[in-house]
């Protein structure tokens, strides 16, 4: 079993930190797990009065596996590829959804990443995403 240090668990919960989006395309509210490179988790409270359209549920797994994947403060990225996208229910106004992404593998600057997204037991997407890290 590999051992990890305190400081390795520290890290900011505010997806903004590591993203350049603002309200309102920042779709994440609060990181709750971090291992960069490895995996993360993070929640969306959707409004009480409002839908959520279910492609938004794939932008929260893009945003979360780009806070995954970057290496330095700053660092850009992009989306290169959907893989893959599952959506199986829609989110209901007020639920409050659990969004993971998990680094499957890395061939230079590309990440390939699965990520799903929850509510209460209930699975909403399931996805394969390829993000870019650094300049265009």
């Amino acid at each position: 079993m590999q051992s990890v240090s305190p400081e390795a668990l520290l890290f900011n919960p505010d997806p903004a930190a590591y993203l350049p989006h603002r309200y309102p395309f920042l779709q994440l509210d609060r990181i709750i797990t971090l291992e960069p490179g490895v995996r993360a988790v993070a929640l969306k409270n959707l409004p009480a009065g409002r839908a959520f359209p279910q492609i938004l549920l794939l932008e929260c797994v893009a945003q979360l596996a780009g806070t995954l994947t970057i290496s330095e403060e700053g660092q850009g990225g992009f989306l290169a590829a959907i893989d893959r996208a599952e959506f199986s229910e829609v989110p209901q106004p007020g639920d409050v959804l659990t969004v993971s992404a998990a680094l499957v593998k890395s061939f230079g600057r590309l990440f390939m990443v699965e990520g799903e997204v929850a509510c209460q037991g209930r699975r909403l997407l399931t996805a394969q995403l390829t993000l870019g890290v650094g300049q265009l």
